[in-house]
């Protein structure tokens, strides 16, 4: 961001760069909502180049993610609303704590995944199969604990309630 634009009345923006396996998955522009210094909140269109089905749910064009990151935990919960607002629910990725540096924001993907339905009535793990091929048990195997850990925390969160307590 330049400081002309900044002037102008835009908000910040960050790259959030998705890497996976030690290479770069996604990056794409996104408006800095928030960072106070733990969480980061971050509101991006659906970056994808097509539509993503994956059965319960579609990321389409027009789709709105609000991404919140922590400096601090071992996952980034994403809102996904559909172009007219409907609330679609929480795309939850299991990650490394993420790290800002300037114009940057870098999460590592560890695989495991959860979702949540905007009911709460859909709550499911997703990529253990992906996870446990990754060998990240054998590589690193306090960082796949923490990982397994942070899933089972988002999980219990998104059953048993307090999840949306993670947005406040």
């Amino acid at each position: 961001m330049s400081a002309n634009s900044a002037e102008a009345g835009q908000a910040p923006t960050v790259d959030v760069v998705l890497v996976k396996a030690g290479r770069t998955k996604i990056r794409y522009p996104a408006e800095l909502l928030a960072d106070d210094g733990t969480r980061i909140a971050v509101r991006a269109p659906w970056a994808g180049t097509e539509a993503r089905d994956f059965g319960f749910v579609r990321f389409e064009a027009g789709d709105v993610f609000t991404e919140f990151y922590w400096r601090d935990r071992w996952y980034a919960v994403k809102e996904v609303r559909a172009a007219d607002g409907t609330l679609k629910g929480w795309y939850c990725d299991v990650t490394r704590p993420a790290a800002r540096t300037g114009g940057q924001l870098v999460v590592e993907d560890l695989d495991l995944d959860l979702w949540r339905s905007a009911d709460g009535g859909d709550v499911r793990r997703l990529d253990e199969d992906e996870f446990a091929a990754s060998g990240l048990a054998e590589r690193d195997p306090e960082a796949a604990s923490a990982a397994v850990a942070a899933l089972d925390e988002l999980e219990r969160l998104a059953r048993e309630g307090g999840f949306e307590a993670l947005f406040d």
